[in-house]
């Protein structure tokens, strides 16, 4: 495909995109809340800022443009022709800070969840938004469930042993 734009018009047209309520974010959202899950947007005190966030599950779901964050093997991220430089660089950084804020979240024991605009087509939609569903109800399982402790032992001990005492073996 021919590249039809001047370098202003294409410096608009880039400035223009928007990085919060995407349409990818606003199908998972309308999806989310439509089926009882209640959530917060772009939490300022997380790292990142994640898209949505839903304490109740201490999970964190990022809504990634496939062209900005570099999904591999996706036909919808290619490198620019012009300036790729720049642009192999960009995509570099974005990976690495997401990267990054999934392990700090992670530290923090919140729960990271990607999902990217490929899956939200028609096509996969209401796979992958099942597929949030049951992981979303997997971590509140898992999270809520009751972990049974045990206390190794080193030797176990009989019911009618004799206990060695501090003097020298003598039971009293």
């Amino acid at each position: 495909m021919s590249n039809f734009q001047t370098s202003p018009q294409r410096h608009a047209n880039m400035a223009a995109i928007k990085s919060k309520d995407t349409k990818p974010e606003m199908v998972v959202r309308k999806w989310l809340w439509s089926h009882g899950y209640r959530y917060r947007l772009n939490h300022p005190r997380l790292p990142g800022k994640p898209d949505i966030v839903m304490r109740k599950y201490r999970a964190c779901i990022f809504v990634n443009g496939c062209f900005w964050h570099g999904h591999e093997g996706c036909k919808y991220y290619t490198v620019p022709k012009t300036n790729t430089e720049f642009w192999v660089n960009k995509v570099k950084r974005n990976k690495e800070r997401d990267l990054k804020v999934q392990h700090e979240l992670a530290a923090m024991g919140w729960h990271s969840i990607t999902i990217w605009e490929c899956e939200l087509k028609p096509v996969k939609r209401e796979d992958t938004l099942e597929s949030l569903a049951y992981t979303l109800n997997k971590i509140f399982l898992q999270d809520r469930t009751v972990k049974q402790y045990e206390i190794p032992e080193e030797e176990p001990m009989m019911a009618a042993e004799d206990v060695p005492t501090a003097y020298k073996n003598k039971v009293t």
